[in-house]
């Protein structure tokens, strides 16, 4: 039975750091917030001194709103844009409860207390009307001792939810019913929260702290005795765990820094009191020194000192120093060196690196194996009891706690056989059922048929899709067959139904001739035999913009006609986006500068990720957009011209977004900053789901008889009497010092593309007059010193194309 539900409000019980923002980001998806708290018991000094009654409105929501307020200042922020906060209302437990009959479903996120849940569960009881959704966000305590003594209705209508913190960023949401919840609710909600809330969705068992946790918290202990056994300083091991390892580059002790190291300890004595079967029972005590940081109150950033300190050295200039965990004093970061990293750079595939940290004989090749192989072992035991199938726990682990493989995966990276003997000599073996498995002839946990990613099944000994997998498209399982043309920095994919796919494989996906090229080939090839394109990858960002190597090197060798022809075909494949005869989606998603944000500014369609951070960036290089994107910023102005009175309103907000290299913190803020035009995008909130939102809008388009657009020749541009306000604020602006005399140069640039030169009166232009301008001021400032120096800094920096 389908359990057919709108979620248009929703209740949060408990406002603290992961109530608040559990609200933001439900207001984020345009969702109805009702936070609520307990009222104060005793007045501040301050509302004394005003007079004010613990019965004043501000004095009861006081908890509430300085615990919202707290969570909007944060970085990162909680929210897409100060926009989303109108969706969000506070008040109190003793007022504003009977509020809660109207709404849709009810979270509660109080303190990690069962004698406290139960009560607040037994007040929501008085007021919530039958069949509304209650969950709790604990992520420890036992999902069915809290709905103990509420009505059937409460139970069948009840479960855990466990976001990761923080909610907006962490894409884990673990799903926990309990025995008396509805099977149509776990659907509804494994549905909602991968759909609507962006999320990977992981059905777990009532188990102590659930899977990610679990897993988590096994392997940091771990890896904490591990430390002492291995005589490992704490930057040997952030570097050993970190990136290279498809690890988050906080690795791990600046990760538990960021989380608190009383969260670690918390959830590793629940475990050690919770599980006494388990057989690596003992990896959760805590080691000696982490005792002792206890003690010490040194719990990472919320206590300003935990494995790293922030202070001032004697010049006043920040520094980050380490513990040393053997006199547990902390000393200036030592330098580290590996063999195995250093083999592993030139490697791209995390997967390919995992087995030369397999076969390496340093120390980061030694913590690898002596972490992993216990890690497998784990793992493997803790089916059924977590988990029945394997893949729950590898996305638990990847979305939760940010590993790019899951255990498994990695598994399968260093070879499910070869490494059953190298456990054996590190005092690990696998569950039974991974001997049974290799018996009966199957050699990895996963593999692709067919372009769909299968697990492989321990009850029926036989491989199944993993499910939902085919409403995704994963460009890694169809690169190994539908890759129809490639080159050194792009491949054209054929996702099927007639839709073409580009994806970039550069460095930061930045682009170059070989990515222009692939982009007018995949254009070429639809408009004779195929129905639309997207431009999607499935890379750690879309495009950090335009190879700035490329522009310096012919910068600094003056070979313009090169450089002119260059960009030239940069303008020309902004243009052919637009005007083909098929559609042209573009699906960013995450750093999408640059020439990455032109190629959307100029696609029949945006399908972009919630979190998609968005910008035209060129002024941070000493140069101004050359793509397109300063001919589209005055094509939009213009049309802006018609709904302002004030035209040089428009021709301003245009001019300083760019000017300002203003990048979108989010979807919603790109579309603030006018990047994105009003019903030419659309936001997936899951980034897994996002070439396929695309396909299906290319096909929609496609569908819908696409005709190929007429350029514009109606573009009204202000001449001179736009220039005057340009020049006058740029010089405003360089008298009071705030921009340099470069920067006062390119503001006036910028200008004159946007304003289309010094005509005499108001005039209408076409693009082409408008991409020639842009071309030629690009061109002029590249000559220019200053230009070079910073693009000689970024270069040799590795920096990617943002200010």
């Amino acid at each position: 039975m389908e359990l057919r539900k709108r979620i248009n409000k929703v209740v949060v019980l408990g406002s603290g750091i992961m109530g608040s923002r559990i609200a933001c980001h439900f207001a984020n998806i345009g969702v109805e917030v009702l936070l609520l708290d307990i009222a104060p018991k005793e007045l501040t000094a301050e509302e004394q001194a005003k007079g004010l009654a613990l019965t004043h409105p501000s004095v009861k929501n006081r908890i509430v709103n300085t615990a919202l307020q707290t969570a909007v200042k944060t970085n990162p922020s909680p929210i897409y844009s100060k926009s989303v906060l109108n969706k969000i209302s506070t008040g109190n437990f003793e007022d504003d409860m009977p509020k809660i009959a109207s709404y849709d479903w009810i979270i509660e996120v109080v303190v990690e207390n069962l004698g406290i849940k139960q009560k607040v569960f037994e007040q929501v009881e008085q007021f919530r009307k039958p069949g509304t959704l209650v969950t709790s966000n604990t992520s420890g305590i036992p999902i069915h001792m809290m709905a103990e003594g509420r009505s059937d209705d409460f139970k069948a209508n009840f479960c855990g939810t466990h976001f990761f913190n923080p909610p907006r960023y962490l894409r884990l949401l673990e799903i926990i019913p309990t025995p008396h919840t509805k099977p149509e609710l776990v659907d509804f909600l494994m549905h909602y929260g991968d759909k609507f809330l962006g999320k990977t969705t992981v059905l777990c068992k009532d188990t102590p702290a659930f899977i990610a946790n679990r897993v988590g918290v096994y392997s940091i202990m771990a890896l904490l005795h591990l430390v002492e056994k291995m005589d490992l300083t704490v930057e040997e091991v952030d570097k050993f765990t970190g990136p290279a390892l498809g690890r988050p580059k906080s690795a791990t002790f600046r990760t538990t820094d960021v989380v608190g190291l009383d969260t670690m300890i918390k959830v590793s004595k629940g475990l050690y009191d919770n599980c006494p079967e388990d057989k690596a029972h003992d990896l959760f005590k805590l080691p000696a020194y982490v005792q002792k940081m206890e003690e010490n109150n040194w719990l990472g950033d919320k206590t300003k000192q935990g494995f790293y300190k922030k202070t001032k050295s004697a010049d006043g200039k920040t520094e980050i120093l380490a513990l040393d965990l053997k006199t547990l004093e902390y000393r200036p970061q030592e330098k580290v060196k590996s063999a195995t990293l250093e083999m592993t750079k030139t490697i791209d595939k995390v997967a390919d690196r995992m087995k030369v940290f397999a076969t390496g004989k340093d120390k980061a090749a030694e913590l690898f194996r002596a972490s992993f192989f216990g890690l497998f072992e784990y793992v493997s035991d803790r089916i059924p009891e977590i988990s029945d199938e394997l893949y729950r726990i590898d996305d638990a682990m990847r979305a939760g706690f940010g590993w790019e493989l899951g255990p498994f995966e990695v598994w399968d990276a260093v070879g499910v056989k070869d490494s059953l003997e190298g456990m054996k000599q590190y005092g690990h073996k696998s569950a039974n059922w991974v001997n049974e498995m290799l018996e009966a002839g199957h050699t990895s946990f996963y593999k692709i048929e067919d372009g769909i990613k299968k697990y492989y099944d321990i009850p029926s000994k036989t491989y199944k899709a993993v499910p939902g997998a085919n409403e995704f498209i994963i460009l890694d399982n169809l690169r190994a067959n539908n890759v129809i043309w490639k080159n050194a920095g792009a491949s054209i994919i054929d996702l099927g139904d007639g839709i073409l796919n580009v994806e970039f494989h550069s460095k930061m996906n930045t682009i170059g001739g070989d990515t222009l090229a692939a982009i007018n080939k995949a254009i070429d090839m639809a408009e004779k035999d195929y129905r639309g394109v997207v431009i999607g990858n499935d890379g750690a960002n879309f495009s950090a913009g335009a190879n700035v190597g490329m522009i310096f090197m012919m910068a600094v060798e003056q070979e313009w006609e090169e450089l002119n022809m260059a960009i030239r075909m940069f303008q020309n494949t902004s243009m052919r986006i637009r005007y083909s005869s098929i559609p042209v989606i573009v699906a960013p998603h995450n750093l999408t500068l640059g020439g990455g944000c032109e190629f959307s500014l100029h696609a029949d369609f945006v399908q972009l990720n919630a979190e998609t951070y968005m910008g035209l960036v060129e002024f941070g290089v000493g140069v101004i957009p050359g793509g397109g994107g300063t001919k589209e910023f005055a094509l939009r102005a213009s049309d802006e011209y018609a709904e302002d009175q004030i035209v040089q309103n428009a021709l301003k907000n245009r001019f300083l977004t760019i000017g300002m290299a203003k990048v979108s913190t989010s979807a919603v803020e790109a579309v603030e900053l006018g990047y994105l035009q009003k019903d030419k995008y659309a936001i997936s909130m899951n980034r897994s789901r996002l070439i396929a939102d695309a396909k299906a809008k290319a096909i929609e388009l496609a569908d819908a008889g696409y005709t190929k657009p007429v350029q514009r020749k109606d573009i009204k541009v202000l001449g001179k009497q736009g220039l005057g306000i340009v020049y006058a604020g740029a010089n405003t602006m360089y008298s009071g010092n705030y921009i340099s005399e470069h920067d006062k140069k390119i503001s006036e640039k910028l200008g004159w593309v946007m304003c289309g030169g010094d005509l005499s009166s108001p005039t209408e232009v076409t693009e082409q007059y408008l991409l020639d301008l842009e071309r030629e001021a690009f061109l002029s400032l590249c000559g220019e010193r200053k230009t070079l120096e910073r693009i000689q800094s970024i270069v040799t920096k590795g920096k990617p194309l943002r200010n």
